[in-house]
């Protein structure tokens, strides 16, 4: 057999032999074998690799043994090279249609078996679901075809190859060919058979495509069938037994429309399906058949005639062990998640997801954005010279991807809009798919980010817009123009529906103001909401020199060039833990939306098609965070849309204590989702009698004073604490840094800040510039009166005239001991400041100092203020006012790359744990502008967590380290979008901290 021709891995065709056109990836009854399981491998660090393996006669005894489907970089320990992670640029020269000659081929073989009876299939069809990047396939010796298009399925002929018993299968797979090039989506490259691989029989009679489009309008549905089959075949038969419908069509010229009276309707909140089936004599085709009608009227996008608002999230198909391989547990359970926190649409980005994950979408019910395989991003660092968007060589190959893409995939109701693509520029190939969509299925609208003056798109699509530029889309001005457009095309795309396809990039903690993004929906009725970027990390499970496991990202495979932790951007970490943001995400766009007016509460239903039938309304008072009365609310039930006004209980308001009153409304029922009782939506109110701070004591007869002073429960050298409650303490010292957030490290252009010397630069930079990592003080000042004691410090940079006075007073009071801590700026601060704060180092069991008997180090906090989770300024919806409880290690999240985790708003009361006893109470008064601190508890400083990339760098706690903040910088969107609004930017300003403090009691 002839060595391979390297060249074919630089052929833009779309592959040889696959058979064509693409059909529906359908449930049959027709015989069929997966070959799932273990194959046998070898891989070649080169194309140009000899083909002789495909021969029959071949002996692999030597080779490997792999499982299929898989990754081969995740496979063997590091022996099949290792995982690529980029965002925009390619791994690769940029020499289109040209890849390196160094190029990692995998070789694969299995045998397979058929039974004798399969001689009587018309053909036999081997079929593939997933394989990266480019691959050639051989049967008993004999050349199927090739094919690109790694998430895109092929299917083969390989009738005449094939023989009863054993057979062999061989697959050369290309890492790196022409088509890598259209495939530069935001995620790890990462080649391998990773999906399904079948032979399947089919019969004599049988049924090569089926299409069931459906409709729906005011309690009727109507069926519209494109049925595939040779003559012979007929008659073939549609039957759904729950709507009695049998009908059978003797010749194809037969195949017609039929109304159908009485359905109940599919929509992402009410997935109604009905079992169908499709058959002949010789094949059974089952498909579940939803009934909705998807169309735009003027600029809004509309099923079953009412306005969708996609609360969505961008979702690639990724896992920490397995990459893209498919596992349905895995899957229903993250969608599952997905309905738990009020995401009702997904966008597949970049490219069509595992076949059966559709199914789920259709039983579980989400709107769908089905996008194809297709991005050019990479040309991007080339000003998109070559791009192949608007090069005719490349159109033959973009469209067979989206024709698999429609053909695969068109009986889903869930699927709502075809999407062409992402970030691949704009030219003519991509006009030419939009055509192909448009004529093959009328319903369904074609999206494309990247046509951004609206010439051969259906819906007006952006990213990352501000919130102040969507309120520019949204609003009715004709005159105003849109980015990127004249104002004829402004007025085009004004016409259309806008959907954010990306926005909220959820990296790392963040993002903030996703409730001003949810206040556009209803201000203005064309605006459909969006996106979110994106659904989970895509780590990868790694481990650390040390053995700690860990999950890496970009650049811990010793790539060559990586766009490093940028694909840590999930709001699910990769472990399948729910961040923050994500129930922050969950609590803006609940479906209820609740009003206070006076002793009645306004209820709407904010939902496309549900009522509240399926709800109940409980209703709990708390004093302090303590639960003194709950019951249940009663509500009428609510059409989608409809509102009404209730009695609110009557509320025992507690005259030395905060009342807050809860409403949660709760599934009734348990779903395929949740259990019942899940909360869905929530509110509170606060019922409280007013009550003002206690006014601080001014006092004018201080005197110098030094040395050893106790007052309490605290002990003083010279001016400084040393020890609290019983225990060696240092502290407060000013803290203005925090560990920077991946928005913070951003240098992103959508910058709120005025000061024009920080363009192109990260608020982080300008931290370390004006050296907010690095303060040092220099104490001004120590003074005494009777039972109080003052310093003043004057905390400053090295290379820095800059700086921040600090009067700290202490002072014994009836109720315990007063701490005051007044902040002043100097002038001259130019850019905002993450925090203003004060911080406590308190000992760990590990460190050389003198505990009390028996006790134990700081491991745990109680409190009154905002959780359960951390909050910021632009993110507090998700927060409660209440009583928690949390050890160190659960205050923080542990995001990929470590950085500010933990802080918790609006805090009352705090009490320091020391296994079960309580070290140190504190009480958080309000400034006088009634503004209230927050606080965070963890074993690292900012300065330790900002200098680790990983969380295994972190080094061995001996302290745990208790920040008082006056104040926090808002989280924005920097990363990849909007910076922090400016009401939520800290602007350096004075301010100040009183705290009450008082000793605990031990267990």
């Amino acid at each position: 057999m002839p060595s391979t021709h390297p060249a074919r891995v630089s052929d833009i065709a779309p592959g040889r032999g696959a058979l064509r056109p693409a059909r529906s990836w359908l449930h049959s009854d027709a015989p069929c074998r997966s070959l799932n399981g273990p194959w046998r491998f070898r891989l070649s660090p080169t194309a140009s690799v000899a083909e002789d393996f495909a021969a029959e006669g071949f002996d692999d005894h030597s080779w490997d043994s792999i499982q299929v489907p898989s990754h081969w970089v995740l496979q063997g320990d590091g022996a099949y090279g290792r995982p690529i992670y980029t965002n925009i640029q390619f791994p690769f020269p940029i020499d289109p249609p040209h890849v390196p000659d160094e190029n990692p081929t995998g070789d694969y073989r299995r045998h397979f078996d058929t039974p004798a009876d399969w001689s009587d299939a018309e053909r036999i069809v081997l079929r593939f679901d997933g394989v990266e990047s480019l691959f050639r396939v051989w049967v008993n010796g004999v050349e199927a075809g090739s094919a690109s298009g790694s998430r895109l399925a092929h299917e083969f002929d390989v009738t005449s190859s094939v023989r009863p018993g054993d057979n062999v299968v061989a697959v050369q797979v290309h890492q790196w060919s022409a088509s890598s090039y259209v495939e530069d989506q935001d995620q790890w490259w990462l080649p391998g058979i990773f999906r399904d691989v079948t032979v399947i029989a089919r019969p004599a009679g049988g049924i090569e495509d089926v299409w069931l489009r459906t409709g729906f309008d005011n309690g009727h549905g109507h069926i519209d069938p494109e049925v595939t089959a040779d003559t012979a075949a007929f008659p073939v038969a549609l039957r759904i037994p729950e709507l009695g419908i049998e009908q059978v069509w003797a010749t194809p010229a037969d195949v017609a429309p039929l109304d159908v009276a009485a359905v109940e309707p599919w929509s992402a909140e009410q997935p109604r399906l009905y079992d169908a089936t499709v058959s002949t004599a010789a094949e059974t085709i089952a498909l579940r058949v939803g009934f909705r009608t998807v169309e735009i009227r003027g600029d809004q996008f509309l099923v079953n005639g009412r306005r969708v608002v996609f609360h969505g999230m961008n979702r690639h198909e990724a896992h920490p062990e397995r990459g893209r391989v498919f596992d349905e547990e895995h899957a229903r359970e993250d969608l599952a998640r997905m309905k738990r926190f009020n995401v009702n649409a997904i966008r597949t980005s970049h490219y069509p997801p595992h076949p059966r994950l559709l199914d789920l979408a259709d039983e579980l019910g989400f709107w769908v954005v089905l996008e194809c395989d297709l991005e050019t991003h990479g040309f991007d660092k080339v000003d998109w010279v070559g791009n192949p968007s608007d090069d005719p060589a490349w159109r033959k190959a973009y469209l067979d991807r989206i024709q698999r893409t429609v053909e695969r995939d068109k009986n889903h109701p869930s699927i709502v809009i075809w999407s062409l693509g992402n970030e691949a520029g704009t030219g003519s190939n991509l006009a030419a798919m939009s055509a192909w969509v448009h004529a093959r299925d009328t319903e369904r609208p074609v999206h494309y980010e990247g046509d951004h003056t609206g010439e051969y798109t259906d819906i007006y699509s952006r990213m990352y817009a501000t919130v102040p530029e969507i309120e520019q889309i949204g609003a009715d001005n004709a005159r105003s123009t849109l980015m990127n457009c004249t104002p004829a095309q402004s007025a085009r795309q004004r016409a259309k529906p806008f959907v954010l396809c990306e926005y909220a990039h959820a990296m790392g903690n963040g993002p903030g103001a996703l409730d001003e993004y949810q206040a556009l929906v209803h201000a203005y009725p064309r605006v459909h909401g969006g996106f979110v970027w994106e659904w989970r990390d895509h780590g990868l499970l790694a481990t650390a020199p040390d053995g700690t496991p860990y999950y890496a990202y970009g650049g811990d495979f010793g790539e060559v060039v990586h766009d490093g932790n940028f694909v840590m951007d999930g709001m699910l970490l990769s472990n399948d833990v729910p961040t923050p943001s994500l129930h922050e995400f969950k609590a803006v766009v609940q479906p209820i939306r609740f009003d206070f007016d006076g002793d009645k509460l306004a209820l709407t239903n904010l939902r496309h098609s549900a009522d509240t039938s399926d709800l109940r309304f409980r209703w709990r008072v708390e004093h302090d965070g303590v639960p003194v009365d709950h019951g249940d609310l009663e509500v009428p039930v609510l059409a989608p849309g409809d509102s009404e006004h209730v009695p609110l209980p009557r509320i025992r308001v507690s005259p030395d204590a905060e009342t807050w009153l809860t409403i949660d409304a709760v599934l009734a029922a348990g779903t395929a989702w949740a259990p019942e009782g899940h909360v869905v939506a929530t509110t509170q109110l606060d019922s409280s009698s007013p009550r003002t701070a206690p006014a601080a004591r001014p006092r004018a007869d201080w005197e110098p004073g030094d040395g050893t002073l106790t007052l309490g429960i605290a002990r003083f050298i010279d001016g400084s604490l040393v020890r609290l409650a019983g225990r060696a303490v240092t502290g407060p010292r000013l803290e203005l840094f925090r560990a920077p957030t991946d928005n913070d490290e951003s240098a992103s252009d959508q910058v709120e800040d005025s000061d024009a010397d920080v363009a192109g630069a990260s608020n982080a930079d300008l931290w370390r510039r004006d050296g907010l990592d690095r303060l040092t003080t220099r104490r001004v000042c120590v003074e005494q009166a009777a039972q109080s004691l003052r310093t003043i410090d004057k905390v400053s940079a090295a290379g820095s005239a800059l700086s921040v006075m600090v009067e700290s007073v202490w002072s014994l009071q009836d109720d315990g001991l007063e701490l005051r801590v007044e902040i002043e700026p100097s002038s001259g601060w130019r850019t905002v400041w993450p925090r203003i704060g004060i911080r406590f180092d308190l000992p760990d069991g590990a460190a050389p100092f003198d505990l009390p008997d028996g006790a134990a180090p700081v491991d745990g906090a109680e409190w009154f203020g905002l959780g359960p989770f951390e909050s910021y300024p632009d993110s507090l919806r998700a927060a409660r006012t209440g009583r928690f409880s949390a050890t160190i290690r659960d205050l923080s999240v542990d995001y990929a790359r470590p950085q500010e985790t933990g802080h918790r708003s609006q805090l009352r009361r705090l009490t320091l744990l020391s296994g079960e006893s309580e070290v140190l109470h504190i009480v958080a008064l309000q400034d006088t502008s009634g503004r209230r601190p927050g606080f965070t508890l963890s074993r690292h400083t900012p300065q330790q967590i900002a200098r680790a990339q990983h969380p295994f760098e972190l080094p061995v706690s001996t302290t745990s380290h208790l920040i008082i903040d006056a104040a926090q910088h808002g989280l924005g969107s920097r990363a990849c979008g909007p910076d922090v609004r400016p009401e939520f930017a800290l602007r350096p300003e004075s301010r100040t901290i009183r705290l009450r403090l008082t000793a605990g009691q031990s267990a």
